[in-house]
């Protein structure tokens, strides 16, 4: 039986690198052309020049919120914001909304999420029969997977979510293989399967999302013969990254280009370092270019031992919007790289929000490669001049800020 999904999963990073610069071009010519958001965005853009990771790293990024506010202010003429290309009809099956509304197309094409390779990963084989309890109910939850069992082969039965005494009687009834859907609630089935004594022993497998899966909880899976695995998707991107049999890190979808950027920036960080996860699909119904997820991560060095050989990243470590109120005013991240751009000498910068409501004192601690004449004043002065608030300089040696992707810490008082 083979190990992998397709040939793509082993490709020489090398050769995989060249394949994608090579169609990134394209797609971004395809955006530009296609869709009226991204005429906007990437106007002037020259798609053909951007054949590198420098080059797609001087693009903008869009985040969610500007997706919703497009797709809002064009409600009565376009749903989509002029970020979909493709029509409705029979090269559009499902129309989806998420939390805001933000709604999403999908295309009729095989494995449109592109899932079957993170459910391939987690054991999933053809002919085995899914339990999937995503929601079915508005959003893409449940197609992504459910796209994914049909691309690898399987069968699903769509189980959704709640109503729990049922589906354990059709786990006993139908005996799945697997499971996909949220951690919390397959332990849920689990624990109300032995509480009224039903027989769910033939689910051997899972591919959860939507949660995070503490070891805690993995073990527990484990305890009771389910090998639980993670994904990581978004209802606007598809399958991003997913959890192997290796356990270390997660690996990313052949079909996403991510980067890790530092948070309220576009611009890459080095390899390790915690940072924004910023994706570009080569979706052409759906082609987002550099679009922010919100989602803090970083780059893990090396390729799998399972042998699949694209990019590795450490799996969901938080969310990049770290906006926070001070003094009655906004302070954003954008706002803090800002100030450390003005000065070559800061390697990394972090605002630390102290003391109690009401009396919030502000402190800005700086990573610099020594001591330079000034440059605590010039510091404290941009600080004010960028976020019209009064701060602290604290100026560090290199390496001396923790490597968890914040760049604004919230550190008061709210008793």
């Amino acid at each position: 039986m083979s190990e992998h999904f397709d040939a793509l999963e082993t490709r020489d990073p090398a050769e995989r690198e060249a394949q994608l610069m090579a169609a990134l071009g394209p797609q971004i010519a395809h955006a530009q052309s296609k869709s009226g958001a991204f005429a906007r965005i990437l106007e002037g853009v020259d798609a053909q020049a951007v054949t590198s990771r420098t080059a797609l790293a001087k693009l903008p990024v869009t985040r969610k919120s500007e997706l919703y506010e497009t797709q809002r202010a064009m409600r009565g003429t376009d749903v989509f914001g002029g970020f979909a290309t493709v029509v409705r009809g029979p090269g559009m099956p499902h129309v989806f909304a998420s939390p805001g509304p933000i709604y999403e197309p999908d295309q009729a094409v095989r494995d449109y999420w592109r899932c079957g390779r993170a459910m391939f990963s987690a054991g999933f084989r053809a002919g085995d029969l899914v339990h999937n309890a995503f929601s079915y109910h508005m959003t893409p939850g449940a197609f992504i997977f459910e796209s994914g069992a049909h691309a690898i082969g399987c069968s699903v039965f769509p189980a959704g979510v709640g109503q729990t005494e049922m589906q354990v009687q059709a786990m006993q009834d139908l005996r799945p293989d697997g499971y996909v859907g949220t951690p919390s609630f397959l332990r849920i089935l689990v624990e109300k399967a032995h509480e009224t004594n039903v027989d769910i022993a033939s689910l051997r497998k899972a591919m959860v999302g939507g949660e995070a899966l503490p070891p805690s909880l993995r073990d527990w899976f484990g305890e009771h013969g389910i090998a639980a695995y993670q994904s990581y998707a978004t209802a606007d991107l598809g399958m991003i990254a997913y959890e192997t049999t290796a356990r270390e890190g997660m690996v990313v979808e052949e079909g996403a280009i991510v980067e890790i950027v530092r948070p309220g920036t576009g611009e890459p960080v080095p390899e390790g370092e915690v940072g924004e996860v910023v994706v570009t699909t080569l979706n052409t119904a759906y082609p987002l270019i550099r679009f922010g997820t919100g989602d803090l991560s970083a780059v893990l060095r090396g390729t799998c031992p399972t042998g699949r050989t694209n990019m590795r990243i450490k799996g969901w470590l938080g969310r990049a919007d770290q906006t926070t109120k001070v003094r009655g005013m906004f302070v954003h991240p954008a706002q803090v790289a800002e100030i450390a751009r003005r000065f070559p000498e800061i390697v990394r910068a972090r605002l630390v929000v102290s003391g109690e409501m009401a009396n919030d004192v502000l402190t800005l601690n700086v990573e610099t490669a020594g001591a330079h004449d000034g440059l605590h004043g010039r510091i404290g002065e941009a600080i004010r001049e960028v976020t019209k608030l009064r701060g602290e300089v604290v100026l560090l040696a290199p390496g001396s800020l923790p490597n968890d992707g914040k760049v604004i810490e919230d550190a008061r008082s709210y008793r």
